[in-house]
């Protein structure tokens, strides 16, 4: 384990922590809020379960703030101090697929993962994609899609800056948006039913996945489905606690600590569970 570099006033010590979609190298990766729940992370475990870097993106157009470079140098530096990295590359960074199995500077990249927690349980760990129609049978129309979605990070995007002006928090359109349509919480549900599908053809207990950018945790058919979220939208990580439970924590809700003499008092873990 590696603790939090440097000391953060909101340290979040787990045994796993698992997150995905973080789309660097697009305008709407919030890495900012990203980097400050790594530095925060006190982990054995960490789990990079797909679309981290935006391949989709990166082939029309060069996005790269240091802010972005800054999430990837932290990540390795905690591979280097003994953390246990493992990468399960997605859609948007499939390329990654064709070196499962390599370790890159104690990075583990593997196809898929199952994951053991400290109660005894396992877990199926996927990004998800295989079970979306679309991405598997359409791919010009997940383009489509993802160029609309794009679009629509970028709105999200100016509609936070005025916030910020306004002095409030980060708070995601797209997100909104996404709920109230109901073709997406069909979506959803199938996408959601069909990986829970998957654990139970594999005989584990449940499944951490992403690709969808919405977190969950519930029970399907006595299979536990577990969805990380995003960091593009929610800003949500699923950590593994000591004792084996699972957690789903949203970073959104916690201020940013840049300068840590005026970090302000640490907030209780508790109250970062997402609703």
């Amino acid at each position: 384990m590696s603790g939090p570099d440097p000391v953060h006033p909101h340290a979040v010590s787990c045994r796993a922590a698992f997150i995905s979609d973080v789309h660097l190298g697009t305008r709407g990766c919030q890495a900012e809020l990203l980097l400050d729940f790594i530095r925060a992370l006190d982990c054995d475990t960490l789990y990079l379960i797909g679309d981290i870097i935006d391949g989709w993106k990166l082939k029309s157009g060069w996005h790269w703030p240091q802010s972005h470079n800054d999430v990837v140098q932290k990540v390795l530096r905690m591979a280097r101090k003994g953390v246990e990295v493992i990468y399960v590359p997605g859609n948007h960074d499939e390329g990654g697929r064709e070196f499962c199995g390599v370790h890159f500077g104690g990075v583990i990249v593997a196809r898929d993962w199952i994951h053991e927690t400290a109660d005894g349980r396992k877990f199926l760990v996927t990004h998800g994609d295989e079970f979306d129609g679309v991405v598997q049978h359409a791919k010009w129309l997940a383009f489509l899609g993802d160029a609309a979605y794009r679009a629509l990070l970028a709105a999200n995007t100016w509609f936070n800056k005025v916030r910020r002006v306004m002095g409030f928090g980060y708070w995601s359109l797209s997100a909104f948006l996404k709920v109230k349509v109901k073709n997406a919480l069909q979506f959803i549900e199938n996408f959601e039913e069909a990986v829970a599908d998957e654990a139970r053809r594999r005989g584990v207990d449940g499944v951490i996945c992403g690709h969808i950018h919405k977190a969950e945790m519930r029970d399907i058919g006595g299979i536990l489905y577990v969805n990380d979220g995003d960091w593009v939208e929610s800003c949500t990580a699923v950590v593994e606690h000591h004792d084996g439970t699972l957690e789903i924590l949203d970073w959104s809700r916690m201020p940013i600590v840049r300068n840590l003499a005026d970090a302000p008092v640490p907030i209780k873990l508790g109250e970062l569970v997402a609703a």
